[in-house]
C-alpha cells in the first residue's frame, strides 16, 4: 500500500511494489494526485511499477512522465535496477545519468541510495 514518509524532512510518497502498474498517462495524473493530496515533494516508485514502455524512449513516456512530475513540482525517484534497461540502450544510460545529474528526477539502485541524496 502506498503511503507517506518523511525521510531527513522530506515528505516522500512512498509507492508499494505491488501497486498498480503506471503505464499510462491518466495512470501518472493519479499518482501525482495522490501525493500531491498527502503533500508530498517526491515520489519513490519502484521499478516494477513502471510500463516497458518507461525504459524504451521512442515511446515518448519516459519524457512525458519526468514532465508532469516537473510541472506539478513533484521529484519523481524510480527506485530499483535498471541496468537491464541500460545495457540495451545508450540512449536510456545518457537520460538516467542527466536525470541523475538534476535535482528533478533520480534513478536510485535502492531506497537507501535515494534516503542519502535526500540529505543533501
Amino acid at each position: 500500500m502506498d503511503s507517506l514518509r518523511t525521510i531527513h524532512d522530506v515528505p516522500v510518497w512512498m509507492c508499494a511494489a505491488d501497486g498498480a502498474a503506471v503505464g499510462t498517462e491518466a495512470d501518472v495524473l493519479d499518482l501525482i494526485g495522490d501525493a500531491g493530496y498527502h503533500g508530498a515533494q517526491w515520489v519513490a516508485l519502484p521499478v516494477e511499477r513502471l510500463d516497458e514502455a518507461f525504459f524504451r524512449l521512442r515511446t515518448r513516456f519516459a519524457g512525458d512522465v519526468v514532465q508532469k512530475f516537473a510541472n506539478y513540482r513533484l521529484g519523481l525517484a524510480v527506485v530499483g535496477d535498471i541496468s537491464r534497461y541500460t545495457a540495451e540502450s545508450s540512449a536510456l544510460r545518457d537520460f538516467v545519468r542527466e536525470c541523475d545529474r538534476g535535482r528533478q528526477t533520480w534513478f536510485p539502485a535502492d531506497l537507501g541510495e535515494f534516503e542519502e541524496r535526500l540529505k543533501d
